[in-house]
């Protein structure tokens, strides 16, 4: 996400080549179908999380998106709202109430000002129209995964009874710590369900992040299939290196896909690979492609 410092500084990466990605050298006939709209089945709700496409205003981002057909950003705050609606674009995963990815519900120095941030944004979110909110576990700096259990159930227990009033998802975000996320405690799919189980709100869901996972646990259809109702968004990337999810990597994003459908889910996938193409919106929307099943 945003505030994460690896993905800036990944970021800095795209300056070179932003002219590049917006205006490619590509012979006409690519170019006519690069700027053809796809034809969506339906049964995915697609976007992509902002930071990955920083490169591009958030008003050239929104007009990106809906010139491939689809219409939802993830990563966007309440400062950027205004920018979204105008060109009615969707947030589709809201931030802003968190502290950092290494500072967070399982301990409980922050929880004083994790409850008062996430409390004034699910306001801000409900107002908004919108309706997931991310979260993160923070990293363990020593701490036992069931101290970070009960810590985090003490924290969260304390903004849920809002968030279910104002019908706000609260959902907590699996991220690896084998590569990019040293430490976070929320790093396997087992910690977070466990967590989920002793909230028992279903305004609480687990972000899967099927990169993350692949990382650290693999196995991802049969936890998908197992584990649905405890995950309420997914994150896309290739593996390794977190980049597009063609037949560059080691995940077959279709099969995901399928079985991400087959559990009738509803909300949305996110695609969060860092692009390397030359034309890097036609990666894009090559992923929105291989995941529309």
């Amino acid at each position: 996400m945003s505030s994460n410092q690896t993905r800036r500084s990944l970021l800095k990466n795209f300056a070179l080549g932003a002219a590049a990605a917006i205006v490619p050298a590509v012979p006409f006939a690519a170019k006519n179908e690069i700027n053809k709209k796809l034809k969506l089945k339906g049964n995915i709700n697609h976007s992509v999380c902002r930071w990955t496409y920083s490169f591009l205003s958030l008003d050239e981002l929104c007009n990106a998106v809906k010139k491939i057909g689809f219409n939802a950003i993830d990563l966007v705050g309440p400062k950027d709202w205004t920018v979204l609606k105008t060109h009615g674009v969707f947030s589709s995963m809201c931030n802003g109430a968190e502290i950092s990815l290494t500072e967070g519900w399982n301990n409980k120095q922050y929880h004083s000002t994790l409850i008062k941030n996430y409390a004034a944004h699910i306001e801000l979110v409900t107002k908004a129209g919108y309706k997931n909110l991310i979260c993160f576990s923070g990293n363990r700096n020593g701490m036992d995964d069931e101290t970070g259990l009960k810590n985090s159930v003490d924290g969260l227990k304390q903004i849920l009874a809002l968030a279910e009033k104002k019908g706000v998802i609260i959902q907590m975000e699996l991220l690896n710590s084998k590569v990019n996320h040293k430490d976070y405690m929320c790093d396997r799919s087992k910690w977070g369900v466990e967590l989920c189980k002793r909230l028992g709100s279903q305004n609480f869901k687990l972000l899967y992040d099927i990169y993350h996972m692949q990382i650290d646990e693999g196995d991802v259809i049969r936890t998908i299939k197992d584990n649905h109702e405890y995950f309420g968004h997914y994150h896309t990337a290739g593996v390794p290196g977190r980049h597009e999810i063609n037949d560059t990597q080691e995940l077959y994003y279709p099969a995901i896909m399928r079985a991400i459908k087959e559990t009738g889910f509803k909300n949305f996938v996110a695609q969060e690979f860092i692009p390397t193409g030359e034309n890097k919106m036609a990666s894009l929307k090559e992923a929105i492609k291989i995941c529309d099943v």
